[in-house]
């Protein structure tokens, strides 16, 4: 058993349902809590509608939700789920078939190429590192007009 809670299998109605709401109001990326460390994987939904973020949760039994402050005065409230790292991997591993916008290409990307180059322990060999720095620079060049058809 993983150090982690693993993600639920999801059905392919959830998994559609939850692809549709990353492409669009979601992100794949590879981002740092710290200027200097390594980037780490993150799927994320932002909605002023928070039952539909309390689906994802339940039916992912991955993630957390949490509140955005409003940017400006007249704006809604907001929220975020986020799920990181392995966890989700678990996840875009399920959605990756429903995916019809660029971050298609990314989750493919991720799919193959992440867990290889992420040791769990954090050490890196100089030739790993460099291989996971350019895995890190296609994927941040994959853009909403880089979408190729699958």
């Amino acid at each position: 058993m993983p150090p982690y809670a693993a993600a639920n299998i999801l059905s392919t109605a959830e998994a559609a349902y939850i692809a549709g709401l990353v492409d669009g109001e979601g992100s794949i990326a590879l981002t740092r809590k710290h200027r200097n460390e390594n980037r780490h994987l993150g799927l994320t939904i932002s909605s002023t509608e928070l039952p539909l973020l309390q689906f994802v949760v339940d039916a992912a039994g991955v993630g957390n939700i949490s509140n955005k402050r409003a940017s400006k005065p007249g704006h809604s409230h907001s929220f975020a789920y986020g799920v990181y790292n392995r966890q989700a991997l678990q996840l875009i591993e399920q959605i990756y078939p429903h995916l019809l916008s660029y971050k298609a290409e990314r989750c493919g990307l991720v799919i193959r190429d992440y867990l290889r180059l992420t040791p769990r322990n954090g050490k890196y060999s100089l030739q790993l590192m460099e291989e996971r720095k350019r895995f890190e620079s296609r994927f941040l060049n994959i853009k909403p007009h880089d979408l190729k058809r699958r």
